[in-house]
């Protein structure tokens, strides 16, 4: 089978696995509809198209948490380990995850043996920035579905992993790649790109699910022109409103983490990523979309909002990062997302206006507050320096700016707990030295214009979780880490916070204090997204670990800090005893 190798079992086990022998049931828009309150299933990315990671489960709680013992583990073998940033999904008695270099597993949720495997095909000269990391699948009808690193997304049957269809999201030789986990609204996958580093411009594309047909697409720098059943509609925002010259065509703003879903108010809402290059003397004005957050309309990609966290945003601060629907305590519905800047924002959730942003993380210096339009108040000292100003054109000042451009929050997905009303965020207390230098495009090469070098604050931790309140922005406990958090956040109705560290522990923390009530050591970083489940009376936890990720190839003065930890390929799996 073209790009793919299957182990597949005995006919007779993998039918008792699905469904003890009756046919495997369609995945259906109700099911993923309500799959934040479904407990025998996990059928999305996020425990829920909201992302708020929140489990209703509580046969697991803090009483008994300290007892959780390992189920089965699973190993993804081979030579392809690096980082393991997967969330995994569980469907009818079987486990889908995904791996490093655009693998894909069916595993028996019970006993931990696998069904089957697919390893895409990938060609010489892919270009992913920051690791061959990928972050998990959708589940539709009989499919599930996930983008690798080629930029290309691929269905796969879930019985026996047969490729369906197969469509190519962009060019991967213009340094285009994929590693999100698709969103599936109403029989259409939605997924965004990846690339930001190599002046590609950022892009939404929706499909129809079963057949890889494209609906449409919405690029997000302004200039671009969107279609719809292969129709161009309109452009998006005002050409050169916001950009000067051609600067936009090379714009960046690439939407690499993907999107969530508001059912209360039909929008698919993404974050988009730095404008290109990082070099902002290169490219006067705000940058619109770049560094933003955008709600579409799922059915046919037009905007309906806009807001940006980082206009002319020249420190890498990508505006990806999740965001999180949510009800206030005082009743309103409202929006959160913790922003690489280091602040943590609130929208409104009708229109994406700016309600109010605190910072999150220490020694802020880019700007000294968000205003209250919701517009940063620049510190103009740590903006990097003019190359065009130095004396010898080479290289611009250099400034010390906080956070680092890894982020005071970067991809790893926080959780909101319903029961405590507050997010738990995964947070980096760091800063950089950072400075401009002249740069070009070139098609399928690095358009940086900048140089860095990345710094912890603190002696005795680089990692912060932290538990905010978000009708204050107060910060109710904070868990200190040594290594850099670079993994996702559970919390659960059992008054647990799950979350891994590099140093190869899942965790679980009390909701309310902090408190650390339980570890384990998994043999390597955990830079995965914790998930749980409820099957055949009992509450199972999942993690993926294999160091990896950014930091060990971008972080400079800390990656030192953390070279000694093991690379890995594994899922653990773990349960109260009988």
């Amino acid at each position: 089978m073209f790009g793919s190798r299957s182990r597949m079992l005995k006919a007779a086990l993998l039918t008792t696995v699905l469904s003890g022998g009756a046919a495997l049931a369609n995945v259906t828009e109700e099911m993923i509809a309500n799959d934040a309150t479904t407990t025998n299933q996990i059928v999305t990315n996020g425990l829920g198209r909201d992302l708020q990671r929140f489990s209703p489960l509580e046969m697991v709680n803090k009483e008994n948490v300290g007892q959780l013992v390992p189920a089965w583990v699973f190993s993804m073998g081979g030579e392809k380990q690096r980082g393991q940033e997967t969330q995994p999904l569980i469907y009818d008695g079987v486990m889908y995850v995904t791996g490093s270099y655009s693998r894909l597993y069916a595993i028996d949720a019970r006993t931990g043996e696998e069904l089957w495997q697919y390893d895409a095909r990938l060609p010489e000269g892919i270009l992913p920035c920051c690791d061959v990391v990928n972050r998990g699948a959708a589940i539709w009808n009989d499919k599930i579905i996930f983008g690798t690193l080629d930029a290309r997304l691929v269905a796969l049957d879930l019985k026996t992993g047969k490729a369906v269809w197969r469509d190519e999201i962009a060019d991967y030789k213009a340094g285009y790649s994929y590693t999100a986990a698709p969103l599936i609204v109403n029989g259409l996958v939605i997924t965004g790109n990846s690339g930001g580093e190599f002046g590609v411009v950022g892009e939404m594309q929706a499909r129809n699910a079963d057949t890889g047909e494209l609906v449409w697409t919405r690029p997000v720098i302004e200039g671009h022109t969107g279609t719809l059943n292969g129709e161009e509609t309109t452009m998006t925002g005002t050409l050169n409103a916001s950009w000067e010259g051609d600067a936009w065509k090379t714009g960046g703003g690439a939407t690499w983490m993907g999107a969530s879903y508001n059912a209360e108010t039909d929008t698919v809402i993404v974050g988009t990523g730095n404008p290109s290059p990082w070099n902002s003397h290169l490219r006067p004005g705000d940058n619109l979309y770049a560094a933003s957050r955008i709600g579409l309309d799922p059915a046919t990609g037009e905007i309906k909002w806009h807001f940006q966290t980082t206009p002319n945003e020249g420190w890498d601060f990508d505006g990806v990062n999740e965001v999180v629907p949510f009800t206030a305590t005082d009743g309103t519905r409202q929006l959160a997302t913790a922003d690489r800047n280091g602040f943590f924002y609130i929208l409104n959730e009708a229109d994406g206006g700016f309600v109010r942003a605190t910072p999150f993380v220490e020694q802020v210096n880019w700007a000294s507050e968000i205003g209250t339009d919701g517009v940063p108040v620049w510190n103009v000292a740590n903006r990097p320096g003019d190359p065009a100003a130095a004396a010898d054109g080479a290289k611009g000042e250099t400034v010390f700016a906080v956070p680092g451009f890894l982020g005071g929050k970067n991809w790893m997905p926080m959780a909101y707990s319903q029961k405590t009303e507050l997010f738990y965020v995964p947070s980096n207390e760091w800063g950089m030295d950072i400075w401009n230098e002249p740069i070009s495009y070139k098609k399928g090469a690095a358009y940086l214009g900048a140089g860095f070098t990345i710094k912890p604050l603190f002696e005795d931790h680089i990692g912060a979780l932290k538990a905010i309140d978000p009708n204050t922005g107060e910060i109710k406990w904070t868990y200190k880490n040594a290594a850099p958090l670079w993994g996702g956040v559970m919390t659960t109705a059992g008054g647990l916070v799950f979350a891994g560290t590099p140093e190869g522990f899942l965790k679980a923390f009390d909701d309310e204090t902090g408190e650390e009530l339980w570890s384990f050591q998994t043999g390597s970083g955990v830079v995965g997204q914790p998930v749980t489940w409820e099957m055949d009376g009992q509450q199972y936890v999942a993690v993926a670990s294999g160091w990896g990720g950014a930091v060990p190839l971008w972080g400079g003065e800390v990656a030192k800090k953390v070279n000694y930890l093991n690379q890995g390929g594994s899922i653990w799996v773990f349960k109260l005893p009988n």
